[in-house]
């Protein structure tokens, strides 16, 4: 989900965190932790009273972006297939 909003531009922690649903503070500060040491998102602190802290994808992260639409599009086809498929059953159920 970081990597998600984060391809969509730069983001302040607060924004991300505001963007996605039911993450905690916790959860995304060491999220940003593995993916900056992963080469795929770059923090940038700003000098500034009060300190401003912006992410965004590094080049490498960027070239996720392709994969990270194809899920996204394959996630919202799969909740059109289950509004249309509600009730009933797969033939692989007894």
């Amino acid at each position: 989900m970081v990597l998600c909003q984060l391809a969509k531009g730069m983001a302040r922690f607060s924004q991300l965190k505001k963007s996605i649903p039911g993450i905690t503070q916790h959860m995304l500060t060491t999220s940003l932790r593995e993916l900056e040491g992963h080469d795929l998102v770059q923090r940038t602190a700003y000098a500034e009273v009060p300190p401003r802290v912006e992410y965004q994808l590094t080049p490498h992260g960027r070239s996720l972006k392709p994969l990270i639409e194809a899920l996204a599009d394959w996630g919202r086809h799969h909740i059109e297939h289950r509004k249309s498929n509600d009730g009933k059953k797969s033939p692989c159920q007894p």
